[in-house]
């Protein structure tokens, strides 16, 4: 049980991590993604791959 429960955290760390890197190197571009609960939680559950989907809802509803 508590492997599981570090499992996640692991994975919501990193997570932020992956949307703060994204947000540095897009920066000059204002392609930013907010860090914030849903966007960590959607990276968390998919991964890297998370990121260009939400950087694609990013575009169509700005």
């Amino acid at each position: 049980m508590i492997k599981k429960i570090f499992k996640i955290i692991k994975k919501v760390v990193i997570a932020g991590f992956l949307l703060y890197a994204y947000n540095m190197i897009m920066a000059p571009l204002n392609l930013l993604i907010p860090i914030n609960i849903f966007t960590v939680i959607i990276t968390a559950i998919f991964g890297i791959l998370a990121i260009p989907f939400l950087v694609i809802i990013l575009l169509f509803i700005f």
